[in-house]
């Protein structure tokens, strides 16, 4: 089952058209290779509330993936952690930590995951190279917590082995 996804860039320059959205093509190009559907392509400014309100309308009734690329760092207008945070309900922390971990940069990641409704949200830093090595980095699991946000379950525990006694 091909899951769907969308991209949001979180950049001053590239939301007034100063530069050109590396990074967000190259979060499409491996999310389009690893079976993902990109659903859709968003940009927004720098900041709290533009990312907050952009992740609001961008997983309103959506249910898959949304990844951010961008403002994951320590410059001033680096807001998308905390544009994030104003509005997941549940953090997924082990999936930032597992983020940051395939880089020694990833150190000074300050990136954020979690869910909105049926949509988990990665936040991803802006270079094309960090944003594709911190989503490889979970892109295996995805899948799985998709299937578990919306609320399936892929291995029951509730089923009984069969006896082997009486097999």
């Amino acid at each position: 089952m091909a899951h769907h996804a969308k991209i949001l860039t979180v950049s001053d320059s590239v939301a007034h058209g100063h530069a050109e959205d590396r990074g967000g093509a190259a979060v499409a190009e491996l999310l389009e290779a690893s079976g993902f559907i990109v659903d859709e392509r968003a940009v927004s400014e720098d900041g709290v509330d533009p990312v907050a309100n952009a992740l609001v309308r961008l997983t309103d009734g959506f249910f898959g993936l949304v990844v951010t690329t961008g403002g994951t760092g320590f410059g001033p207008r680096d807001l998308t952690p905390e544009g994030t945070r104003a509005v997941i309900e549940r953090e997924a922390p082990g999936i930032s930590e597992a983020m940051r971990l395939v880089n020694p940069l990833g150190r000074l990641s300050r990136s954020v995951a979690g869910t909105i409704g049926g949509a988990l949200v990665l936040n991803t830093p802006g270079s094309p190279k960090g944003a594709v090595e911190c989503l490889g980095a979970v892109i295996d699991v995805v899948p799985h917590a998709l299937v578990l946000l919306q609320g399936e379950n892929p291995h029951p525990h509730t089923q009984r082995a069969p006896d082997r006694a009486t097999d």
